[in-house]
């Protein structure tokens, strides 16, 4: 297969309570960028544009990873889970089976800046025993890879480098990738997986086909690619790239739920009414 690539353009969307952000990609894009299933960007130096939150609402059959560039958010979850991550610190929350939970962004000076991915779970772990990872920023290790190239390892592996987000279930790679003016980012894909970036500062050139930077807010998503290269000229380049291994099965998806069948998200939905949702709640202390 030739190598490809798809460029997506993040779009203005209001989500929770009133949250003001960006989606990178959600679902109607979602069959392109399987295991993922949505990505948004939320940014404002105004508190009226994030203040109101997302309180307490469900999960079933996904995971959500939340990083935060610059900022604080306050969460709780059914699993007894309370905790506060702040500028630089990850979030990686299994639903499985079902959890309930809030992220509550607390007022800031400045930017408040962060990220939150959907992942798919497969059948097989759809009702799995949710479960929750919180990373603090000083447990990322960040690393050089080349000349004016620093890499953050969220997760996966990069030169020995090990992110501290370990055991997830479509075995992913997630990076926060920065390069300066004249450099050049070759980086090789695991076999069969599929692979994006998202760009979050300045532009660069994604090859095998732009003949044009491309900026902000963009998805680049690459297809059949064994090796990526992305150079900057002019200007700075900063993106995240995430990468998983496809399920390809069927997705049934209806708000903060995703399953694979209309059945199953039927039983989810109905169970959330009649208060039987909750399948764990975690080990008894």
């Amino acid at each position: 297969m030739k190598p490809t690539l798809k460029i997506l353009e993040s779009k203005p969307t209001i989500e929770g309570a009133g949250v003001r952000l960006k989606r990178a990609f959600g679902y109607n894009e979602a069959p392109l960028l399987d295991p993922f299933l949505l990505l948004d960007d939320f940014g404002s130096d105004k508190p009226r544009d994030y203040i109101l939150g997302f309180p307490w609402h469900p999960h079933r059959g996904i995971e959500t990873v939340t990083y935060v560039l610059t900022g604080v958010i306050k969460h709780e979850d059914s699993l007894g889970n309370k905790g506060v991550i702040e500028s630089g610190d990850v979030q990686w929350m299994t639903a499985g089976s079902g959890i309930i939970h809030q992220e509550m962004p607390q007022q800031y000076e400045g930017r408040m800046w962060g990220f939150q991915l959907w992942v798919n779970l497969p059948a097989s772990c759809k009702m799995m025993n949710p479960r929750y990872q919180e990373i603090k920023k000083e447990q990322i290790p960040e690393i050089s890879f080349g000349k004016g190239i620093t890499l953050k390892v969220i997760c996966g592996e990069v030169k020995g480098a090990k992110g501290p987000v370990q055991d997830i279930i479509v075995d992913p790679t997630y990076l926060d990738v920065s390069l300066v003016p004249h450099a050049e980012f070759n980086f090789s894909v695991r076999k069969g997986h599929q692979v994006f970036a998202y760009i979050i500062e300045g532009n660069g050139y994604f090859y095998p086909q732009t003949k044009k930077a491309i900026g902000v807010e963009r998805v680049v998503i690459f297809s059949d690619v064994e090796k990526i290269k992305i150079s900057t000229y002019e200007h700075n380049l900063r993106f995240l790239l995430i990468s998983g291994k496809p399920i390809k099965e069927p997705v049934a998806w209806y708000g903060p739920i995703v399953m694979n069948t209309q059945e199953e998200l039927d039983v989810a939905f109905e169970e959330y009414r009649t208060g039987t949702f909750i399948k764990y709640r975690g080990e008894k202390k």
